[in-house]
C-alpha cells in the first residue's frame, strides 16, 4: 500500500532506531530511549516504550510524595531513599563486567548495574522530579553532578547516592591512574556535564570492553558501529578500533578500509607509522585474494 511504513525485523528496527537517535540535535536525545535502543540490539523486539512507561511511573511515585516547595537537597536524599533503599538498586560488585550491567532493560528488571547504568536511571528519575542532573564522564567511573543553591554537589549512584568531597574525587583520580593531585581548575574541567550523546558513548565504550575481553568480536563489532554512528566525522580511533575488530573476524577489506579513514582524520597519530606498515599488509593480504 503507498504511503505505508517500511516493515523492519526486529534487528534492523534496533539499527534505524539508533540512526535516528544518532542524527538528533543532543538536546533532543533522551537517555532512556537511547539506552533502550542499544540494549534492543542484543534482546531484538524489546518493549522500548514499556520500559520508558516504568521510568515514568517510578518518576511519578517518587513525586507524589514530594511537596511542592521541597528544597534540591530534600529531594536528592528523597531520590536516593527510593532507589537505593526501598527499590533496591545496587552496584553490581561481583560479577562488573556482566554485560547485563549494560543494558538499562536488565539494570531496571535486576536492580544491579554498573555507575554508568545506574548513574542514567538516578538521571532519568531525577530529573522527572524537577532536579537538574547532568552525567560527568569522570575517568574510571561515571558520576552525576547537581546546582544547589550554594555550589555543585558530586553524586555516586553506584555507591548509593553518596555525596563526593574533593580529598574523594582526587583519591579516586589517582586510583585511576592520575599521577598526584590536580588543582582547582583541572578537576572542574574534569567535573564538566557530559552531554547526551557522550553519555550514550561512554555506555558503548564499556560495552565494547566487556565484549572485547570475552572476545566476542560480532558485538564488539555492533558497539563499535554504533560509536561511529553518533560522530562518523570526528571518530578516528574509533575507526581504528573498529578496522582491528575486522581484522580479528578476517574481514581484510572492510579492516584495511577502517584504517585508512582513521589516518586521514587523524593525520598525525603517535600509531600512524605502524598502521600504515599494518595496511601494507593488509594490502597484500587482500591482493592475493583476487
Amino acid at each position: 500500500m503507498s504511503g505505508a511504513a517500511p516493515a523492519y525485523s526486529p534487528e534492523a528496527r534496533a539499527a534505524v532506531e539508533w540512526r535516528r537517535i544518532a542524527g538528533m540535535r543532543d538536546e533532543d536525545v533522551s537517555l532512556a530511549e537511547g539506552a533502550l535502543w542499544i540494549a534492543a540490539g542484543e534482546y531484538p523486539g524489546l518493549a522500548v516504550d514499556d520500559y520508558l512507561r516504568r521510568l515514568h511511573d517510578m518518576a511519578a511515585t517518587l513525586r507524589g510524595r514530594l511537596r511542592a516547595d521541597v528544597a534540591t537537597a530534600e529531594k536528592l536524599l528523597a531520590l536516593n531513599h527510593y532507589l537505593f533503599n526501598e527499590l533496591g538498586f545496587s552496584g553490581n560488585a561481583e560479577d562488573y563486567y556482566d554485560p547485563r550491567n549494560s543494558f538499562l532493560n536488565e539494570v531496571l528488571e535486576r536492580r544491579l548495574g554498573i555507575p554508568i547504568t545506574l548513574g542514567l536511571i538516578y538521571i532519568e528519575i531525577g530529573r522527572r522530579i524537577g532536579l537538574g542532573l547532568h552525567g560527568v564522564s569522570f575517568p574510571g567511573h561515571f558520576l552525576v553532578k547537581c546546582a544547589l543553591r550554594d555550589g555543585v554537589v558530586i553524586l555516586d549512584p553506584y555507591g548509593g547516592g553518596q555525596s563526593l568531597g574533593v580529598e574523594e574525587l582526587q583519591q579516586r583520580l589517582r586510583d585511576a591512574g592520575g599521577e598526584g593531585d590536580l588543582d582547582d581548575a583541572v578537576l572542574a574541567q574534569l567535573l564538566g556535564a557530559a552531554s547526551n550523546k557522550e553519555v550514550l558513548a561512554r555506555m558503548l565504550r564499556n560495552l565494547k570492553t566487556v565484549y572485547t575481553r570475552q572476545e566476542d568480536w560480532l558485538r564488539a563489532l555492533s558497539s563499535s558501529e554504533r560509536l561511529i554512528a553518533l560522530h562518523p566525522e570526528e571518530a578516528g580511533e574509533e575507526y581504528r578500533d573498529r578496522g582491528g575488530i575486522y581484522l580479528r573476524l578476517e574481514c581484510f577489506r572492510a579492516a584495511l578500509g577502517d584504517f585508512g579513514t582513521y589516518l586521514r582524520q587523524c593525520p598525525g597519530a603517535a600509531d600512524g607509522d605502524a598502521v600504515r606498515a599494518q595496511m601494507a599488509d593488509l594490502a597484500a593480504a587482500v591482493a592475493r585474494l583476487n
